[in-house]
């Protein structure tokens, strides 16, 4: 009997490689498991080629859709994720990137103006390739690494970080599928 997977990573190897992943229902577009992983791969490459390691925080703000998924989940391949609201302030954006300590902040290609003025010169932007031909390979994460960093709301003071390993995340993704009976 195989161990159940304990990292996102391992999660994303399960299903079949034919079976659909992600369905983008503006537009029609599926990927397929095969798709996903290598898409997830090549981006997290590519981080690791820009100098993330494992523990380094890569802060997200992207809109929904299917770029910010494969961004989460490269992210928490090669590093720990950091997703930010893409509507913060530019000084909302400067306390979450001090308080992530964040070595990559992913943006849209446009826009964002917020979110750049806010990384300045002190975190360098980026945005996902999936097409990349990176220069490094990514570690596969470890079940005790931290994967997700969320904020509290702050109701009572400054928000503060809730560090979420990948092992809890496996599991939560585990039970609610189950729970749902999601195939």
């Amino acid at each position: 009997m195989t161990s159940a997977p304990s990292t996102l990573w391992e999660l994303l190897q399960t299903p079949a490689g034919n079976s659909v992943a992600l369905v983008a229902p503006e537009t029609g577009l599926e990927i397929t498991y095969d798709e996903l992983r290598r898409q997830v791969r090549s981006v997290a490459d590519s981080f690791a080629a820009a100098g993330i390691r494992h523990g380094d925080r890569v802060a997200i703000a992207l809109p929904n859709g299917i770029p910010v998924l494969i961004a989460f989940l490269a992210a928490s391949v090669a590093g720990t994720a950091a997703p930010l609201n893409p509507a913060y302030r530019s000084d909302e954006f400067v306390f979450y990137l001090d308080d992530t300590n964040a070595k990559l902040l992913v943006l849209p290609a446009e826009g964002a103006d917020e979110a750049r003025r806010a990384a300045g010169d002190k975190v360098p932007v980026v945005t996902i390739d999936t097409q990349a031909q990176p220069g490094a390979t990514a570690a596969d994460p470890e079940p005790d690494q931290i994967a997700l960093i969320l904020h509290t709301s702050g109701s009572t003071g400054r928000p503060k970080r809730v560090p979420i390993p990948h092992r809890n995340l496996a599991t939560s993704a585990r039970n609610i599928a189950e729970h749902y009976q999601l195939t």
